[in-house]
């Protein structure tokens, strides 16, 4: 799930990068271009890790609302137009849980280097909503020390000018505006209620608002892209020049509707998305990107992984902590997970929210319980 922590590690015991290489082929089984992909993004995300102190954390606040499901997705994720009459209760529970959160950190003498805010889709919520949950977060944590606030954005059709501005007048200072295709036959297919056209106003539109970070997410081997659609897909994203970009290899994943159906969908071959992954990082290279993190799942199409691409300077540091898992990450919100670090002892403790809308608002006490006895 995690190869790259393979490749940290050999790089901290002192080991040669061609000793490394030589380890990662014959013991891992890894090609030489995966092994040099592995230690090239070890040795970057280490540079970046080690500017964090031992005493920072990262804030997750998970927003469990979409505009729709999408045919791959195994999310937290709950029809916005369904939900709508729990969004006002979920929010106040957020904020309940939030409040009990800051009274852990300041006890402990945390300091918040992240804060990202996923889902979901939180852009899912209405701009008051929204610009509400980001002035509560700036109001009752200490974000003196916050060097990264990511928020997704992501499906072009939950965003616009009220909900950009709100985005804007706040600390965020990272979002994604993520089409997955650039093809509106394929979007068709996956249950996205939104056009290319509909990708390319959105992300124009965050440019004149003043955002100068924005991450894009493509997904290679979507049931009925071919090889030449996924290369339009890329063209035109490098049209946008994004300052990263995330590369996803299709899983089909168990909690997915593409799983319970996946007799009805012509998936990709293992050639074929091979293919697609090595146009990606050739794409990303001509942006003048390099891979900065790395991770896998099971069920992934050739047996691939995911790739985050960024120009030099916006790696997320966020993406890293979580992958590398160096950094404890205190998580609000309905699925969100609390993962505590012991660098010391090589341990990870862990803390699970109920990942049901209605329980986590009836439980919200319970779920803060849990982190306290954890931290």
């Amino acid at each position: 799930v995690r190869p790259v922590k393979i490749a940290m590690e050999m790089l901290e015991r002192g080991i040669q990068r061609q000793e490394a290489v030589s380890e990662l082929r014959e013991h891992y089984l890894v090609s030489e271009e995966k092994a040099e992909l592995l230690l090239n993004i070890a040795k970057r995300e280490s540079d970046i890790l080690k500017k964090a102190d031992s005493d920072t954390i990262s804030l997750y606040i998970g927003i469990p609302f979409c505009p729709s499901r999408c045919l791959y997705c195994s999310f937290t994720s709950y029809s916005i137009s369904g939900y709508r009459h729990l969004v006002e209760s979920y929010l106040e529970a957020l904020k309940l849980e939030l409040s009990a959160l800051n009274d852990i950190i300041n006890e402990k003498a945390y300091r918040i280097q992240n804060i990202y805010i996923g889902g979901g889709t939180p852009t899912s919520l209405d701009a008051a909503s929204l610009r509400d949950l980001l002035h509560f977060i700036e109001y009752s944590f200490n974000l003196a020390n916050l060097e990264e606030f990511t928020l997704e954005a992501g499906r072009p059709d939950s965003i616009d000018p009220d909900k950009l501005k709100a985005i804007k007048n706040s600390k965020v200072n990272r979002i994604s505006i993520n089409p997955q295709t650039m093809n509106d036959s394929v979007l068709k297919i996956i249950g996205r209620k939104h056009t290319v056209l509909e990708v390319l106003q959105a992300f124009n539109l965050a440019r004149e608002m003043g955002f100068e970070n924005i991450n894009m997410d493509i997904i290679a081997g979507l049931p009925g892209e071919s090889i030449e659609m996924f290369e339009k897909s890329l063209r035109e994203i490098s049209f946008l020049k994004p300052e990263s970009l995330t590369v996803h290899t299709m899983a089909v994943k168990r909690a997915s509707r593409l799983k319970e159906e996946v007799e009805n969908y012509c998936l990709t071959t293992e050639n074929e998305v091979s293919e697609m992954v090595k146009m990606a990082q050739d794409y990303a290279s001509s942006m003048g990107m390099h891979p900065y993190y790395l991770y896998r799942q099971k069920d992934m199409l050739g047996n691939l992984e995911n790739i985050g691409y960024s120009k030099p300077g916006f790696e997320s540091i966020y993406n890293i902590q979580i992958m590398e898992e160096r950094q404890t990450i205190i998580a609000a919100g309905a699925g969100a997970v609390t993962k505590v670090v012991y660098p010391e002892e090589n341990r990870i403790e862990r803390a699970f929210n109920v990942k049901d809308v209605e329980e986590y608002i009836r439980r919200v006490d319970e779920m803060i319980e849990r982190k306290r006895a954890l931290l």
